[in-house]
């Protein structure tokens, strides 16, 4: 059973900074595409960032390009998004997932496995 934990949410000022993290099995991490998706309230999941398998160069969505960092440890198994410079719009629950066919891509359609989420708050 794939098991996707995200960790790192909480309560932040904004223009203040948190980083999330989402851990699990070496195998799955080791192997497909990992990305991170949000939902705002009251809104629909949308796309934040995702990296391939092998690829090292992250993907973005246009509202947090220059200010969210995806990265990829290989060694624990790990995706993190470091956020700076965070926004009152940024305020949502946070997903990690797994996409097992390859591309980086923003639809939620093409991701296979989702973690539970984590709660991210950030007050003006």
């Amino acid at each position: 059973q794939v098991q996707l934990v995200e960790s790192g949410g909480g309560l932040v000022q904004a223009g203040g900074s948190l980083r999330l993290s989402c851990a699990t099995s070496g195998s799955i991490f080791s192997s497909y595409t990992m990305g991170w998706f949000r939902q705002p309230p009251g809104k629909a999941r949308e796309f934040v960032a995702a990296i391939a398998y092998g690829n090292f160069m992250p993907y973005y969505s246009d509202s947090v390009k220059g200010r969210f960092t995806m990265s990829r440890d290989y060694a624990s198994y790990t995706a993190t998004l470091q956020m700076v410079s965070l926004k009152p719009d940024d305020t949502a629950i946070y997903y990690c997932a797994i996409n097992r066919n390859g591309a980086a891509t923003r639809y939620e359609t093409d991701y296979d496995y989702w973690g539970q989420g984590t709660q991210v708050t950030v007050s003006s």
